[in-house]
């Protein structure tokens, strides 16, 4: 080293930026590394392309980042094989605010009138973060041009000395001084396990002691065509964190609106349905190869939380702010594009290969459900990617809601409605009285068997122009000819029943759309009984409520109840047992042990 040492201040800004580093800057201290081996895989980059574009010759000096430890002198030496830089550059890369963008970084900081770090990044400043952990800093730097070599050093107090040095052939080298308190990144293992959580993929070999720790290709990178279905399955579990092989998986780029490189994967199994509670949201995030986030809630729809894998966006600043990312705006962006290609990739494997997507429906479908009640951003392509078993089907067999249209247009009683039934099982929805209307009509139904399907059908109002409708509150009537009560008997009767059952009915009247069964009740809140439990098992249902109750004109028992209704005690037993025969039907709550002594005096009745 020259003895010509020269002894420089920061600027004033520089010194400023410099306390927000080293006190508030980052949330873990370990993030130093992070910046620092993007820095000198920035300069390698840097040096290859000079070197394919005919201005360097890298010849003799491979493109490695090497890093090594002394413990006993409790330094950490990071050195790469990259551009390197000139005294000048030196000067207005560390110590001025030409090319740091310090004073760009103060002045947007008062603009917010206050230190927020997740700013900082914007600037490139991350060299700063190794006095979080260091309280001296050498560097050495040689050029890839014939300048001479230099030598620089810092405590980072506000001054720092700068020499000539010729110790280096090419690049940087950083010996990191370390404080006390800091003395485990002299530690090679602890570096190790550093690198391999956020410097994995980046695109140089990084020798901690000689050995090389980013072992796994970026593979999202590379062509689909050169991986094989092994590489994929070894990728998953190194980046999904588990044993089995991914039940999907998702390989795309795009350039617009944004650049974006992924592998998103389905694990094989639903771990939530398994008992272990909601899991986290599991696509780390990249720019160029170096992990910003392992974990960003903001990334994709919660919904889309079983999804595993990464995406990285060249377009994402390698910032300062990685472990905080707080640029919303730019999260939405690409969390659109990843939500609206998965999305398309669902749609696309529905129909060429049908039975894959099933497999997944079953497992998964519960979470495009989740998303059909919360984003309504996506509400059309989700319903398309419902199934549901129909009236039309043999039991098991799934269908979507356009197979569902598809028919219906081709039936001769087109409708303007979608309807679906809800029920424990097939065989209790299709002993229900409310599907004998559209058995009449021959009208396909949807099935449904949880309180949720109800729910999110319900709150979605319309798809193509056509309403989604429970077959319990449906508006259908036919005409039938056969004797029953008349019109002036039936309102008499309606009357009579709604004064005998009193505050558990909102209503009675004579239905027009039973055939065999004698009575049904309605929800006077126009909802399916499917989803008012749901809603009760979820804390949000309005409570017990008073029934809309429909009674078939044409049916003996009620016209036997019509023309015996003065006979006050067996009447009035008669009427309740037949509410309460249609709240069974319904799957709704009744009383049970009144239930019970009712039927009881009944039978009485039938002997005397």
């Amino acid at each position: 080293m020259s003895k010509n040492i020269e002894h420089m201040e920061f600027q004033t800004e520089v010194k400023k930026m410099l306390d927000i580093v080293i006190h508030s800057l980052y949330t873990d201290a370990e993030i130093f590394l992070r910046e620092l081996i993007s820095n000198g895989t920035d300069a390698m980059e840097k040096a290859r392309y000079m070197q394919v574009s005919g201005d360097a010759d890298l010849s003799g000096l491979p493109l490695e980042i090497h890093i090594t430890t002394d413990k006993e002198k409790n330094t950490l030496t990071i050195q790469d094989a990259g551009i390197g830089m000139s005294r000048d550059e030196l000067i207005q890369n560390l110590g001025t605010i030409a090319h740091s963008g310090a004073k760009s970084f103060i002045e947007k900081l008062k603009e917010h009138d206050s230190k927020d770090v997740n700013l900082i990044g914007q600037f490139g400043v991350g060299f700063y973060s190794a006095f979080m952990v260091a309280d001296k800093v050498e560097l050495f730097t040689k050029s890839i041009t014939d300048a001479p070599g230099v030598y620089w050093e810092s405590e980072g107090a506000g001054t720092y000395e700068i020499a000539e040095d010729d110790s280096l052939e090419r690049g940087t080298k950083i010996i990191l001084h370390l404080k006390s308190s800091d003395a485990e990144f002299a530690e090679p293992d602890r570096l190790k396990e550093i690198i391999k959580q956020y410097s994995s993929f980046v695109s140089f070999p990084v020798l901690v002691e000689g050995d090389k720790v980013n072992t796994v290709e970026a593979l999202w990178l590379k062509n689909k065509k050169e991986i094989t279905d092994e590489e994929y399955q070894e990728f998953y579990k190194f980046v999904g964190d588990d044993y089995q092989e991914p039940l999907i998986t998702y390989h795309f780029s795009v350039d617009a609106p944004m650049a974006i490189h992924s592998i998103l994967y389905v694990p094989k199994e639903n771990m939530e349905l398994r008992g272990f509670g909601q899991i986290e949201a599991g696509v780390r995030l990249y720019s160029k190869r170096v992990m910003i986030q392992e974990v960003n809630d903001s990334l994709l729809p919660k919904w889309l939380r079983f999804l595993k894998g990464v995406v990285d966006s060249p377009e994402i600043p390698l910032n300062i702010s990685r472990e905080t990312m707080q640029d919303s705006v730019l999260m939405k962006k690409i969390g659109k594009v990843l939500t609206g290609r998965f999305l398309k990739y669902l749609a696309d494997l529905s129909k060429k290969d049908p039975d894959a997507y099933l497999e997944f429906y079953r497992k998964f479908g519960v979470y495009l459900k989740e998303g059909l009640a919360s984003d309504g951003d996506n509400k059309d392509k989700l319903i398309k990617l419902l199934r549901f078993e129909s009236s039309k089907e043999e039991a098991g067999k799934l269908i979507s809601v356009d197979e569902y249209l598809v028919r219906q247009e081709g039936a001769e009683d087109a409708g303007t409605e979608i309807y679906y039934m809800s029920g424990a099982s097939r065989e209790a929805i299709e002993k229900s009285p409310y599907l004998e209307i559209f058995r009449k009509k021959d009208q396909e139904v949807l099935y449904t068997f949880d309180g949720l399907d109800d729910y999110v059908l319900s709150m979605s109002g319309e798809y193509k122009g056509k309403s989604f409708v429970s077959a319990e509150t449906a508006d259908l009537s036919y005409e039938d000819e056969s004797e029953g009560l008349s019109e002036e008997q039936s309102t008499e009767l309606a009357d009579w029943l709604k004064e005998t059952l009193g505050d558990k009915v909102s209503d009675v009247k004579a239905s027009k759309r039973l055939l065999d069964s004698p009575v049904l009740v309605k929800s006077s809140m126009g909802m399916s009984s499917n989803l008012e439990k749901w809603l009760t098992m979820m804390d949000a249902s309005p409570g017990t409520m008073p029934r809309m109750l429909e009674f078939n004109p044409h049916h003996p028992l009620l016209v036997s109840l019509y023309q015996h209704k003065d006979e006050e005690e067996k009447s009035v037993l008669l009427a309740k047992q037949l509410f309460d025969n249609a709240m069974l039907a319904a799957g709704l709550p009744v009383d049970f042990p009144e239930l019970v002594d009712r039927i009881n005096r009944l039978m009485e009745e039938t002997f005397r």
